[in-house]
């Protein structure tokens, strides 16, 4: 089991996606306990034409959760993971 595709508006998978390489190509988070899993979202993101940033655990998945800084933001791989590591824990 992977996290996957939680922060992403559903008609954005269809109209985001780029060529690897591309500048500002759009990243999105994985995260799942399980490495294969979440080696396969990865490769299944790029074959969309996403970035891919792996926040595994799925305990940290919490990250890219509504009212975070990565939650439905057009960010590239370096934009998410700045956006994950100042996301705050709330209760």
């Amino acid at each position: 089991m992977a996290k996957a595709f939680n922060h992403i508006r559903s008609t954005d998978i269809t109209t985001d996606g780029s060529p690897a390489g591309t500048p500002g190509r759009r990243a999105l988070a994985t995260a799942s306990d399980f490495p294969e899993a979440a080696a396969w979202v990865v490769r299944f993101y790029d074959e969309l034409g996403f970035d891919a940033v792996d926040t595994s655990p799925l305990a940290e998945s919490w990250r890219v959760e509504r009212d975070r800084p990565a939650y439905v933001a057009r960010q590239d791989a370096d934009e998410l993971r700045a956006n994950l590591a100042r996301a705050p824990r709330t209760l």
